[in-house]
């Protein structure tokens, strides 16, 4: 069977061949021109002047000149290798091919041909009668469903991605202001985010997202303290507002550059390495996510990551909040802003560290002028001299160890120096967490997770230090009800609020619904 096989395949080679001729000679019939002008057959390579023996197709091109005879040139002896091939020479190229194939089979008929491989041929063809046409009718099928596809695809470019999430939530205790009673009406609220994903050259991605929602954000105008916070709330009032833009491109093997129009967070430029970080599937707190040293600033800027080596990234990004506003204290320079530096070492799959280091100006004066920690500590924690200009400096360790495969260990630590730069003042401000996940428990893509940790907590200060230590404590499970829905109730418990013991505990109970598409 082996001798008879490149007799089959030179068979249904000359067969295509002819059909692409006829197609082509019947296209050149149709659509004659009279400046159409005949292409000479060359001999030798040697005859094309614009084809040097350096060229990378110069052997291919030698072989079907002086081999087949199949290649010419134009009359003027140029072979003209980069430009687009015409319909016309097409059409005059295959048909010398088939000619110089005509002749070989008249010359050497013997060596491709015998009756019994045209028989054997015959008996193969009705022996796997009804398999070739299952196959033909399962190729018939595929192209069918190829060109729907094709005629109604969204976007040759983009991929789109939702995400809807409907939380349901309530608070108890006492709010930390007045010690009165929370109240314990229980909401119900939504978070919608369509990305539009898109790739230009396959290794490049521009990321829009487009975001609505009415989870409300459960801080100190609700329970007196921003400790309560959940992880996926956002409140704009169901108005839809562009949530995130950036472009990524690579540069060469080892570096990919991250440009940031609107909204882009340091956690997308530094990882994490917390497998709890996300707000859909992960902790149900924002305190629980990731390190708030990471929550610094957050809007326009740019993001390098190096792959020094295999286990080894290097991360550095500027980011600041208002680049687009000309006004004072606003713009790329002048305003609040960020400067990164990361190094995650991964040298195996189950062990990763990463360390940090960040320095931050926050102009101060606004409403949102001065938020050391993100938004997740103590409002102390968040401006230890006021809404007046400070400068930080801080560093972060974070940290994860795969048990094995259900079993995955993370942990950070986060300090922050902050001065203030109307005043002598200055404060050292800490945090850290340590949390649990248990992934595929009870079923694949469930997600168990539990953290401790201390929420920022001003250690030491010229002005006013947080006395106690309030503690977050954590838990919440996943299921995966199928590959677009995800059901997760999940509670925390903040001890000691605002890090004073004279507050009671405050407990917020969630049950986070997510659907996917």
């Amino acid at each position: 069977m082996y001798k008879k096989t490149p007799w089959r395949i030179f068979v249904f080679t000359c067969a295509s061949l002819h059909s692409l001729f006829n197609a082509s000679i019947s296209f050149a019939r149709e659509y004659q021109s009279d400046t159409f002008e005949a292409i000479p057959q060359v001999s030798s390579v040697s005859q094309l002047s614009d084809v040097q023996p350096t060229d990378w197709a110069f052997q291919a091109l030698q072989n079907l000149v002086e081999r087949y005879g199949c290649i010419a040139g134009y009359p003027n002896g140029i072979f003209r290798g980069n430009r687009a091939i015409t319909r016309y020479e097409f059409a005059a190229g295959l048909n010398a091919c088939l000619e110089r194939l005509t002749e070989l089979m008249a010359e050497n008929w013997q060596q491709y041909a015998r009756e019994e491989d045209l028989k054997t041929l015959l008996r193969l063809q009705e022996e796997f009668r009804t398999e070739l046409a299952t196959l033909r009718s399962r190729v018939d099928t595929l192209e069918a469903k190829n060109a729907e596809l094709t005629a109604n695809q969204f976007s040759t470019t983009t991929k789109l991605e939702a995400e809807v999430i409907l939380g349901v939530a309530g608070v108890f205790g006492e709010n930390v202001d007045d010690n009165s009673d929370l109240d314990e009406n229980i909401t119900l609220g939504q978070r919608t985010r369509l990305n539009f994903v898109s790739s230009f050259t396959g290794k490049d991605t521009l990321n829009l997202r487009l975001e609505a929602g009415n989870i409300a954000e459960l801080d100190d105008s609700i329970t007196g303290t921003r400790m309560t916070r959940l992880g996926f709330e956002e409140d704009s009032g169901n108005d839809v507002e562009l949530g995130e833009l950036y472009y990524q491109f690579p540069i060469g093997d080892r570096t990919k550059i991250t440009i940031a129009a609107w909204e882009m967070e340091l956690n997308d430029i530094a990882e994490p390495l917390n497998p709890l970080d996300s707000s859909g599937s992960g902790a149900v707190s924002r305190f629980g996510r990731y390190n708030p040293i990471l929550r610094s600033i957050e809007g326009t800027g740019l993001g390098v990551n190096y792959q020094l080596n295999p286990s080894t990234n290097l991360a550095f990004a500027y980011m600041t909040n208002d680049a687009a506003l000309p006004s004072q204290k606003n713009g790329l320079f002048d305003g609040n802003y960020a400067a990164l530096g990361n190094v995650t070492f991964q040298p195996s799959e189950s062990l990763g560290i990463a360390l940090t280091y960040l320095h931050s100006y926050y102009a101060g004066g606004s409403e949102s002028g001065v938020n050391l920690t993100g938004s997740t500590g103590s409002l102390t924690a968040r401006r230890p001299f006021g809404n007046v200009s400070t400068v930080t400096d801080a560093l972060g360790l974070e940290t994860s160890l795969k048990i094995n495969h259900n079993l995955i260990l993370s942990g950070w630590v986060g300090y922050i120096q902050a001065d203030s730069k109307v005043s002598n003042d200055e404060a050292n401000i800490w945090n850290y967490a340590v949390s649990l996940a248990i992934p595929d428990l009870g079923g694949k893509g469930n997600l168990a997770g539990l953290i401790v940790g201390m929420p920022p907590k001003v250690t030491s200060s010229s002005l006013v230090s947080d006395r106690d230590t309030s503690l977050h404590i954590e838990g919440f499970y996943k299921f995966q009800v199928s590959d677009n829905i995800s059901i997760t109730p999940g509670v925390f418990v903040i001890t000691n609020p605002e890090h004073n013991d004279s507050n009671s505990s405050i407990l917020v109970g969630t049950v986070r619904t997510i659907f996917k598409f």
